[in-house]
């Protein structure tokens, strides 16, 4: 059988509400617009034999023991419940930033699946995937289907996909890991307290740049005071982005470090994004198309 091959896209939270924290299993709930970019890591996979993995890559590094990592999870979880499953050699080609709240690892992992559904013929609704992804991870099940859309709960529940007009940004991570755990710690919230409440913004099918914008502009992520507390370079970089022409929206995404601005249009997203790097040679910075 020929390799496979998939790109693991980055995953931006446009919006990231917590609702609070559960009472029954301690899980922040969550609600998120979620979009995917262009940008990202690649994983192929040559069917056949035992379960392995190797990294390669700009930010193979930090991606950690091969073992624990979330392509492996994924692949044995799918195959716990999928007896017979081929399985396989991946390759992951690592260019996202590591712990950077854009769900590197996590998109990683639902491209695995992906792709381990295609070699075995797996109807991509399987829902032996969508459990996979779960028991994979949070963020999992959402990057399965690498479109926008909102996220619910601790991750379990997604929604539809919105098939929102493309939104030019700009990405940046500023080089420092920002863990997730400490993050949600530092949020403060007990177990049963509830947080903020009120509506998420509705996004409808099909919205174009310009309502996307309008609807998100007064929604927030609730993680970033936490995270600046925790890596005060975040305001340096949402400082960065806001001062450039043209920058409607600076948002951080996830649980940071990354930041994103959202720009009016791609040629003034390439150009804010080259004075960025210009003046910060060490940081991360891509313009990008959110889907």
């Amino acid at each position: 059988m020929s390799v496979l091959v998939t790109c693991a896209p980055a995953k931006i939270n446009l919006t990231l509400h917590v609702l609070g924290r559960r009472a029954g299993d301690g899980y922040h709930e969550l609600e998120s617009l979620v979009a995917f970019t262009g940008a990202g890591d690649t994983l192929t996979l040559a069917p056949g034999g035992d379960l392995a993995l190797t990294v390669s890559g700009p930010t193979a590094g930090p991606a950690g023991p091969l073992d624990d990592n979330l392509v492996i999870r994924a692949a044995r979880h799918l195959a716990a419940r999928r007896p017979g499953l081929v399985l396989g050699t991946f390759h992951l080609v690592k260019r996202l930033p590591v712990a950077a709240g854009i769900g590197g690892g996590s998109s990683d992992a639902a491209a695995a699946l992906r792709l381990l559904g295609r070699g075995n013929g797996l109807d991509p609704a399987d829902p032996a995937l969508l459990d996979a992804a779960r028991a994979t991870g949070a963020d999992v099940p959402v990057c399965l289907d690498p479109r926008a859309r909102m996220m619910r709960g601790a991750g379990e529940s997604i929604g539809a996909a919105i098939g929102m007009a493309p939104l030019p940004a700009v990405l940046i991570n500023p080089g420092v890991p920002v863990e997730t755990a400490p993050v949600f710690r530092a949020l403060g919230l007990g177990v049963g307290e509830r947080h903020r409440p009120g509506p998420h913004p509705e996004i409808a099918e099909g919205a174009d740049a310009a309502s996307v914008l309008a609807a998100i502009g007064p929604a927030r992520n609730d993680l970033e005071a936490p995270a600046l507390g925790l890596a005060p370079v975040i305001g340096t970089a949402l400082e960065a982005l806001a001062g450039e022409a043209g920058c409607r929206l600076a948002r951080m995404s996830g649980s940071g470090a990354t930041v994103f601005g959202l720009f009016a249009d791609r040629s003034t997203a390439v150009r804010a994004a080259r004075r960025i790097r210009a003046n910060q040679p060490a940081w991360w910075v891509k313009p990008v198309l959110l889907r």
